[in-house]
This record gives C-alpha cells, structure tokens and sequence, in this order.
C-alpha cells in the first residue's frame, strides 16, 4: 500500500466515457455533427435513401468488403442482425455453436431452446478462454463472436477457417468491426452495430452477407414462420432492395448520419488500418498497465487473444480475493462508484454476467492519453477503497 497514490491525481481523462456500448463518441464530435440530418423526411425519399446508400457505401470501403458481398441496415442492434439470419437460414444442416461469453451464450439460447433444433453441438470455455477451434466442424454451419465484447477474449485470425468449408460462418462481429482485421473470405454472415467502433447511436444493426449466404437464403426454408424484420426473401429470392437503401423498417436519419460523420471520420485517420492501430495503441496502455500493477489481471488469459476494444480485467490483489464473492464484486463496485462521482471514468463495470472486475473499452474514438490518465485514477480508486476496507475492520 506504501506506493499506492491514496491523494486524487490532479489532472482528470479529457473524455471520461469509456463505456463497452454505446462508446465514446469520436474525438472533437458535438452534436453539430447532426446539422444536416434528414429529420422530418421519409426514409424512403430521393436524399434520405442516398445518404442510406451512402452510410452503406462506406462500411464496404472502410471494411473492405467485397464487392459480390450483401450490405444491409437492418433492425434491433447487432442482435438483431444476428437474430435475421439464425431464424432465416439455421436448420438446413447441423450447426456448431462456440459460446465463451455472455452474448455467445445467448446465440447459444436462442438455437437451442427457442428454434429448439436438433443437430446442434456447443463448444464453451469458461470467461478468460477460447474453446479448442480445432474441433470445429466446418461441414457444419457455425455461430461465433469474433470479439468478446464481455469477456475481452477474441478469436486472433481466421486461419483455423477452412476456405472450402461446406457448411456457413455466421460471425458476430460487433467490437471487432473496424478494430480487428476480420477475414471475409472465412466469414459467410457478418453483423455489427455502429454503437460499438465506430461510437455511434444504438438501434440498428448491419447484416453483411456472402453469395453463400445469399444461395442459403434463396433456397431453405425454415418450418418455422418468420416475423417482417426478420423476413430476407420473396418468391424464394433475396430482397435486393434491403441492401440497396431501402430498409426493412423506418430507419432513423439521425443514426444513418452519425454513422456517416463516425465513418468519414475513420477515413480521415487514414481508414482501416488507421483505425485498427489506434484500439491497438490503446489497448497496449492498459495491457502494459496491467503487467506492472500487481492489484489487476486480463481477465483473458492468453496475450495473443486479448481483444483490443473491450478490455475485462479482473482484480488480483490476494487480499481482495480473500473475501468472498460477494464482497469482491461489493469491491469492484465501490471502485467503479468512486470513479463516477469523481468524474474520472464512466460505466467501467464488468458486464452483469461476467466474473467480477471492470470492462475498459480501448476502440479508437477513445484517446491514449486518456486512458493513460485513466491509470493513475484506477490506482487511486483501488487504493482508497482498500485502505476504507482495512478501517472499517
């Protein structure tokens, strides 16, 4: 305790938002950003579809997302991306389901008890862990998050997918997505919400879809009858108009051109690359924090698979872990508490399902130096919460 700073640092993060969603708006972003939406106009009319088409022409060129590749706005976030295409397309073969996380769990649920299919093997590791990728089974279809949003755990390439794999890749993809190098010659069905890397508003979701993944679509049909949000085709043939401008239901004009601004932004940096080296130039400062802070651990356990945006960490000081769990996560709590009143960070909580510690989001509309202010406050937080912890014994 004798090095730990018991005296508030003087000097407070710029941007104290470090929520894992919705996340911190990029740098220099005021609501000006808005001026010039489209609010009052249909979605359906002449601009508004254009700057639909446009916010979908600039996830394929920021993503680099090939050309023979679908790109639709759809509804109800990531999950509801992900939701689309598990009740459209699942059933037509056996399908592996990898869950190390909170939100894999949930695709895990909604397989198994809600389509209540037969032929379905789940892969799970505990928080902190991938399931062994080698017993995958790519005759198959598979379901998995590329990044962990609650655990920090991400898959480190696609290398472990086959290029002549029989069955789909359905990748979750939503705090991976302009901050990880995602494969889409190895994914089938991507999804992500503009909530996550890029800061924007929640709401809607983006479905993005390989010409497999279109033949699937085009000629299965699920025993099951489909809702209108989530229905893809028409005369056993995809509604091109869905990825095309024309969403499926009333889209907000104020969402589409906050994605715009986040994305023309990420051109700006220099795009793709510009924006993957900034979360992983914020990562690197919690990650070199963490390794020589004895209080904190990665909640993922190996480097190499430690995600770059939704940092979990766990606390490591053995006294702490002395207590039981209930006065560990009481702990955590205080901390994260501590910090909000003093106005030094926001929602760093670990997520409600994950083991007790905090979740530090690392994408790049966050600053560095930032989050290496953050530290300082971190340090505080834990010390002044022990030392209250040992008087009130």
């Amino acid at each position: 305790m004798a090095d730990m700073p018991l005296t508030a640092p003087a000097v407070k993060p710029a941007n104290p938002n470090f929520s894992s969603g919705p996340c911190a708006k990029r740098p220099g972003w005021t609501v000006d950003a808005l001026a010039n939406a489209l609010v009052g106009r249909s979605h359906r009319a002449k601009p508004a579809k254009a700057r639909i088409e446009k916010a979908i022409a600039l996830t394929r060129e920021l993503l680099d997302v090939p050309a023979d590749y679908r790109i639709g706005i759809v509804p109800a976030s990531d999950t509801g991306a992900v939701e689309m295409f598990l009740w459209s397309a699942l059933g037509a073969r056996g399908v592996d389901m990898l869950a190390w996380e909170s939100f894999g769990e949930g695709w895990v649920t909604d397989v198994q008890k809600q389509l209540k299919l037969d032929d379905v093997r789940v892969l799970k590791a505990p928080y902190g862990e991938l399931p062994d990728l080698t017993q995958v089974d790519f005759n198959r279809d598979v379901v998995f998050t590329w990044n962990g949003t609650t655990s920090g755990v991400r898959v480190p390439n696609a290398d472990w997918i086959p290029a002549d794999r029989q069955g789909l890749t359905i990748c979750d993809a939503t705090s991976a997505a302009f901050a990880q190098n995602l494969d889409f010659a190895k994914l089938d069905v991507v999804t992500f919400s503009w909530q996550k890397a890029l800061g924007g508003e929640a709401a809607h979701g983006v479905l993005i879809l390989s010409p497999r993944a279109v033949e699937r679509l085009e000629t299965y049909k699920p025993a099951w009858p489909l809702p209108k949000i989530f229905r893809m085709t028409k005369g056993g043939k995809l509604m091109e108009d869905i990825f095309q401008g024309a969403t499926i239901n009333t889209v907000s004009m104020i969402c589409i051109e906050d994605a715009v601004d986040a994305m023309e932004w990420g051109k700006s940096l220099g795009g793709l690359k510009a924006m993957q080296a900034r979360a992983d130039a914020n990562a690197k400062v919690l990650h070199d924090w963490v390794a020589k802070t004895a209080w904190v651990d990665n909640l993922a356990k190996v480097a190499e698979q430690r995600s770059n945006t939704s940092v979990c960490l766990v606390i490591a000081d053995p006294e702490i872990k002395a207590l039981s769990e209930d006065a560990q996560a009481a702990f955590a709590k205080a901390i994260v508490s501590r910090l909000d009143k003093a106005g030094a960070a926001y929602d760093i909580g670990g997520y409600r399902d994950a083991p007790t510690g905090l979740r530090i989001w690392a994408g790049s509309t966050v600053e560095a130096d930032s989050l290496k202010t953050l530290t300082e406050w971190l340090d505080w937080a834990f010390a002044a919460e022990k030392a209250a912890l040992k008087a009130a014994a």
